[in-house]
């Protein structure tokens, strides 16, 4: 199997673009980059992602710019390098076919990617070599992609510290349509009915607006251009999503709760087809609520105390009291767990409550 060996050249110094980068440079390899802003190159390039290309011969070129620009760049580095061509947009149908129809001869040497990580946060400051690790990283292979350019590609994805998945351009964009684009529609939405919202209402929000909302917060330039270039995936299912919006609206108008409960149930399932821990099944866990002073040391104080206990935490939620210094902490923990867990901190003085 082909080794990646570099150099590697990312086109596009922001978020994912210089993660790749950090990621190449810490595992040793070569990087260059390039950048039409030049405060992102110097940025990158001052955080130790790589230097500025000046037309070296490279192995592989990451395109990481957004999803507007990505068939014409990936089909210019075809015809510009030898190298093979991947890209890390979200979308994987689209730039294909604009890459098929400029550089028909070279497109054996492009291989998509899209990396499922990421942050409400832009730029190359908000980067980090660690982005990738442990995070679903799909390779969308084409039916006329090179084999030792997919090897490349793969070799990229494990270098960074990601979980490769081959799919289709056509089974990724879907894919990604049902459990990214949408969801992201459905945050909006709801986060768009807070902004006016009068502020004895907001004084309400807990942990749950802020779970659905928080991806919200992301660049709409960004995500206009994602969801306009997969739209056909996307519009089947805000049709679906419209069938079921009505019939809540019908069940809720007749009083019939019955039929309420059912479509609850549906989310109930859904949450539950969600892989757990390490990909395996999901796991039953339980939720303890910890009362923590706001105070620098006091969370580290109750990992530790968990820790000695011997309970591992799941997953953790954060929600601040508004009116006293004070956090409250929800720990997830296996099941068969959760009640040692409640004593024993009980016990070492913390106020626990479920």
């Amino acid at each position: 199997m082909p080794e990646l060996h570099g150099p590697v050249l990312v086109i596009g110094a922001g978020l994912l673009g210089t993660s790749v980068a950090l990621a190449c440079r810490a595992a040793g390899l070569e990087v260059f980059l390039a950048d039409t802003a030049s405060e992102h190159l110097r940025t990158a390039s001052g955080l130790g992602a790589g230097v500025v290309h000046r037309g070296e011969p490279v192995q592989l070129v990451v395109v990481a710019v957004p999803p507007d620009h990505l068939g014409e760049l990936v089909a210019q580095a075809l015809a510009d390098t030898d190298a093979v061509v991947t890209d890390v947009g979200s979308i994987k149908s689209q730039p294909l076919a604009e890459v098929r129809a400029a550089a028909p001869d070279d497109v054996r040497r492009y291989v998509g990617s899209h990396p499922m990580a990421g942050s409400e946060r832009s730029g190359p400051l908000a980067a980090t070599a660690t982005l990738f690790q442990g995070r679903p990283w799909a390779i969308a292979v084409h039916d006329q992609a090179d084999d030792n350019a997919v090897a490349v590609v793969r070799a990229l994805v494990e270098t960074c510290g990601g979980v490769p998945l081959v799919l289709t351009p056509e089974e990724h964009d879907a894919a990604v349509a049902r459990t990214s684009h949408l969801p992201h529609l459905m945050a909006s939405l709801v986060a768009g009915r807070l902004a006016h919202a009068p502020e004895g209402h907001l004084a309400m929000s807990g942990q749950g607006v802020r779970d659905v909302t928080r991806i919200a917060a992301s660049d709409p330039r960004l995500w206009q251009q994602i969801i306009s270039a997969n739209s056909t995936a996307v519009l089947a299912l805000i049709e679906e999503v419209q069938g079921r919006l009505g019939a809540f609206r019908d069940a809720i108008e007749s009083g019939e709760r019955v039929a309420l409960g059912e479509l609850l149930s549906e989310g109930v399932a859904g949450t539950r087809a969600i892989p757990g821990k390490h990909g395996g099944p999901p796991r039953p866990t339980s939720s303890l609520y910890v009362a923590v002073p706001d105070h620098p040391g006091e969370l580290a104080r109750l990992f530790a105390d968990a820790g000695e206990i011997g309970v591992n935490i799941e997953d953790i939620h954060i929600d601040h009291d508004p009116g006293r210094p004070v956090g409250l902490v929800e720990l997830v923990v296996a099941v068969e767990r959760s009640d040692h867990l409640a004593g024993a901190l009980g016990e070492r003085g913390w106020d626990v409550h479920r």
